[in-house]
């Protein structure tokens, strides 16, 4: 990937010069398939997503609620699996510049190999890495070698972090720090845990680093809520509501496909368009 600014951080970059905030919408790869998977990528960066968050399906999500566990499951069933899902990331790469992120647990990068998951991440395009049950203090023989290749560790904070360590996620993540803004799992919510606009600004205050919250965001009043003071605002399960909604209303197949890939189109541009400067 080369030296210099990452694909991410160029990306922060660009979106502070126009005064935007930005756009993180997540799904689960492979959910319900990868054809359709694919489509959505490509759908959610013409409607405006900044940066896009692919999950990696897990057999045990302990982090994730009922939509997202589900969306896993799908996609198990439908043969997604980490391998399939960087061979996806190498095709959409060769049509988008949009930041590429994967999501999800250690032990498929396990089973895969560090180092070798590391090499063929960078080779296809990857840009972050997410690992929420992987803490700094016992990752570095998994994070080392995805650190070597140039690729974005992105690390993750929460309300119960105190503010040492606080200071300290912040300082050594890299792209952005993931603030989760609720104690708990994964799911659209109706409202914010409390303090999330204290915490993003202490984190903030510690350098440079954009700090974007996710968890619990489902409407696009609640994004410019938090676009008044964090640098990016991330949305997962909503998306995947939306995505299951249009899968099981329409015939499997391109029309499954074509329904989700409206919707959360739709949905994107919605939650885009109060990040704006």
């Amino acid at each position: 990937m080369g030296q210099g600014k990452s694909r991410i951080e160029a990306c922060f970059a660009a979106l502070r010069e126009k005064g935007d905030k930005a756009l993180i919408p997540f799904l689960t790869a492979g959910d319900p398939d990868l054809a359709t998977t694919e489509a959505l990528v490509l759908a959610m960066a013409e409607a405006g997503a900044d940066l896009i968050e692919l999950g990696v399906p897990f057999s045990d999500p302990s982090g994730e609620g009922p939509t997202i566990q589900r969306s896993s499951a799908r996609a198990l069933k439908a043969g997604a699996r980490l391998d399939s899902i960087l061979q996806l990331v190498g095709r959409v790469r060769s049509k988008l510049d949009t930041p590429l992120i994967l999501m999800g647990y250690a032990n498929p990068i396990h089973a895969m190999g560090a180092a070798a998951f590391a090499q063929r991440a960078s080779e296809v395009g990857v840009d972050g890495i997410i690992i929420p049950d992987l803490p700094p203090e016992d990752g570095a023989p998994y994070l080392d070698p995805i650190r070597s290749v140039g690729i974005d560790v992105i690390l993750l904070a929460a309300p119960t972090t105190p503010p040492s360590r606080l200071e300290m996620l912040a300082k050594q993540t890299q792209g952005f720090l993931y603030y989760v803004s609720l104690q708990g799992v994964t799911g659209a919510r109706t409202s914010l845990g409390e303090g999330v606009e204290e915490r993003v600004r202490q984190a903030q205050s510690f350098g440079d680093t954009p700090v974007c919250v996710g968890f619990g965001v489902a409407t696009a009043a609640r994004a410019e809520k938090i676009g008044g003071y964090a640098d990016g605002v991330v949305v997962g399960a909503a998306i995947v509501d939306r995505i299951e909604a249009a899968v099981e209303k329409a015939a499997p197949g391109p029309a499954a496909t074509s329904a989700a890939v409206e919707a959360v189109g739709r949905f994107v541009e919605e939650l885009k368009a109060p990040l704006r400067h």
